[in-house]
């Protein structure tokens, strides 16, 4: 896998041309290795989002051998520059694009309009179109379990979050930790600081030292692409966990767990389609029943009675007679979000604009 920072990409596109960079010069012809770029919004490390998602292709390499040929552009941010590095990849050949951050949605959505004979993949978005689909995990699956752990755990019963971006996929997963916290201490309050970024470890970490000067005692890393939240919980001595992969070598003791994705199945089913000629844009919203999204490496710290709880409601949640979205729900603001009973359709949950009763910190306007 060849993997690429933006310096060294933007240096090589002005001796060369993109082309050079990515060692594509020209389309590929039918004989010719299929080109799949991952363009990333920060670096590739050993744990985070751009770590699983790279870590998704390589399943597709094993299969596929020499018949594709998978370039992924790392640290590369929103807005004109990702447009215009993404153009040029597919304009070059690389017929496959997974464009991996809610920010270049808009971009990538053109870009699949230009290029028919291209399928792209982009994450957290909503635009579809026949060869454009969007992806994104159910984490609040995850997050409820892990909810029942942390109110398990909890000796304050302030639960806190460091959450990156205020969009509906980490609103639904901090929602779905409050109610999952609640399930076990429905006195359970849960406190949020947004850094708005995807990577920032300095301001990580100060986010998550003042919700434990708050007396947070578990902390959810929502969407950090470093382990810089869950090393400073450790530090202090205080439960952390986070999303997409593990990150317990850096919180050996305090780890409570992940809730991590393997896109592995999704990514090799959308190469088969378009090496197939099927492949066709649609909405994908996986989770545990995918085998995208599970639970590990959960703390031995859990009392057996609610690792027990944790383990049947993960079973509920795969066969589908469960869902963290089902009423009575309250919103934070007291009116009715679910009533007894119902259930919030897909739609309703990719939409999700407002937080549960138990989270106490107003959502960014």
């Amino acid at each position: 896998m060849t993997k690429i920072t933006r310096r060294t990409l933007i240096q090589a596109a002005a001796a060369t041309g993109l082309a050079g960079a990515l060692g594509a010069q020209r389309a590929f012809a039918a004989d010719e290795p299929l080109g799949i770029t991952l363009v990333v919004p920060s670096p590739i490390g050993d744990v985070g989002w751009g770590h699983a998602l790279a870590a998704g292709l390589e399943p597709v390499k094993q299969a596929y051998g020499d018949k594709v040929k998978v370039t992924v552009l790392e640290n590369i941010a929103e807005g004109p520059d990702a447009d215009r590095i993404m153009n040029k990849t597919v304009a070059d050949g690389n017929n496959f694009l997974i464009a991996g951050s809610f920010g270049y949605q808009n971009g990538a959505f053109q870009i699949a309009r230009r290029n028919p004979k291209a399928s792209v993949l982009h994450a957290s978005g909503y635009m579809v179109a026949p060869n454009f689909s969007p992806f994104a995990a159910k984490y609040f699956q995850g997050t409820y379990l892990l909810g029942m752990a942390a109110a398990a755990l909890s000796k304050t019963g302030k639960l806190g979050s460091v959450s990156a971006f205020a969009i509906p996929e980490l609103i639904t997963s901090i929602n779905a930790f409050t109610l999952g916290a609640q399930a076990v201490n429905p006195d359970v309050e849960v406190s949020v600081v947004w850094v708005n970024s995807w990577f920032d470890p300095a301001q990580e970490q100060d986010a998550a030292k003042a919700l434990m000067a708050q007396g947070c005692d578990v902390i959810f890393s929502n969407a950090q692409d470093t382990p810089s939240v869950i090393s400073a919980c450790e530090e202090a001595g205080v439960y952390a966990f986070n999303l997409n992969s593990s990150m317990k070598k850096y919180a050996p003791e305090k780890y409570l767990g992940c809730v991590a994705t393997d896109w592995s199945p999704y990514f090799k089913a959308q190469v088969d389609a378009h090496m197939n000629g099927t492949f066709k844009g649609a909405n994908a919203f996986l989770g545990v029943a995918d085998g995208v999204v599970a639970v590990i490496d959960l703390n031995d710290d859990i009392p057996a009675d609610i690792m027990d709880r944790i383990k049947a409601t993960e079973a509920r949640i795969a066969d589908g007679s469960f869902s963290p979205f089902t009423g009575p729900i309250t919103k934070a603001d007291g009116s009715e979000g679910v009533a007894s009973g119902e259930t919030m359709t897909t739609e309703q949950i990719v939409a999700m604009d407002w937080h549960v009763k138990g989270v106490t910190t107003p959502l960014p306007k």
